[in-house]
């Protein structure tokens, strides 16, 4: 019950499941005396009407033990397999969110890494959910591991959409890499495709920008009126567009 992933209740449209972790919580180590009263499904949903009582102490029933360990393994296999890219946003958020400080590079960092200058985006999630994504569309570091070490650090502590990533948080956080490719300014939304191409809206000063390949985003003109939000332009408003390619690390 509680490793089920939360982008399947969403996808499940889940009304009863946090409940049911809750008073598995409330109900931690103890005995349960449970009684179903009743059960029906008048509307092709069914209701059931049940009594959950707390008994005396039982070691077995040990869900948030059983929980932590779930997420430590989970954790250690994730981290097995990230790359160069993804190990690094993570050791940039990490050192920063625990010393304040930027985190040195390290030795032993791939050449790409050292050798090249591109825009990168660094983006977040816990458990499902995006916890911040802040990046550069053009390079302003010396190179790009500095590039992602930089927005590591600002999409972990400086998204205004979330509050900064605290130290207890750390360990649940899962993070991916965007390596840009240069813009190329486009003249219609048919040179345009989601999957493959982000957006850049320009209006003057304002500027908004959407990575390629997003769940929930299937059409151009869904990414072009997201792009334009974010860059506070209106929707009626004339827009340069740019597109780009990325490299996904995760």
């Amino acid at each position: 019950m509680m490793e089920i992933k939360p982008e399947v209740c969403e996808s499940a449209g889940e009304c009863g499941h946090r409940s049911f972790v809750i008073m598995a919580g409330a109900f931690d180590k103890r005995k349960v005396d449970a009684h179903v009263l009743s059960y029906e499904g008048p509307f092709g949903v069914g209701y059931g009407v049940a009594t959950f009582e707390g008994g005396e102490a039982d070691p077995n029933r040990n869900y948030l033990d059983q929980y932590i360990a779930f997420e430590n393994k989970a954790r250690e296999e994730r981290m097995k397999h990230e790359d160069a890219y993804v190990k690094l946003a993570r050791l940039s958020a990490e050192t920063f969110v625990r010393t304040h400080q930027f985190a040195g590079l390290p030795k032993d960092l791939p050449s790409e890494l050292l050798n090249q200058r591109a825009g990168a985006f660094v983006s977040i999630h816990e458990y499902g959910k995006l916890r911040g994504c802040i990046g550069t569309t053009e390079p302003t570091q010396q190179n790009l591991a500095l590039e992602i070490i930089a927005n590591a650090v600002s999409t972990a502590t400086r998204d205004p959409r979330f509050p900064p990533v605290r130290p207890e948080e750390l360990s649940s956080l899962v993070y991916k890499v965007d390596v840009l490719s240069p813009a190329e300014k486009i003249d219609s939304e048919s040179e345009r495709n989601t999957k493959k191409y982000g957006v850049i809206v320009e209006n003057g000063d304002q500027r908004g920008l959407l990575l390629p390949d997003l769940e929930g985003v299937d059409t151009v003109a869904q990414q072009i009126a997201i792009a334009k939000q974010k860059a506070n332009i209106a929707p009626h408003e004339a827009v340069q567009l740019y597109r780009f390619t990325v490299t996904r690390h995760q």
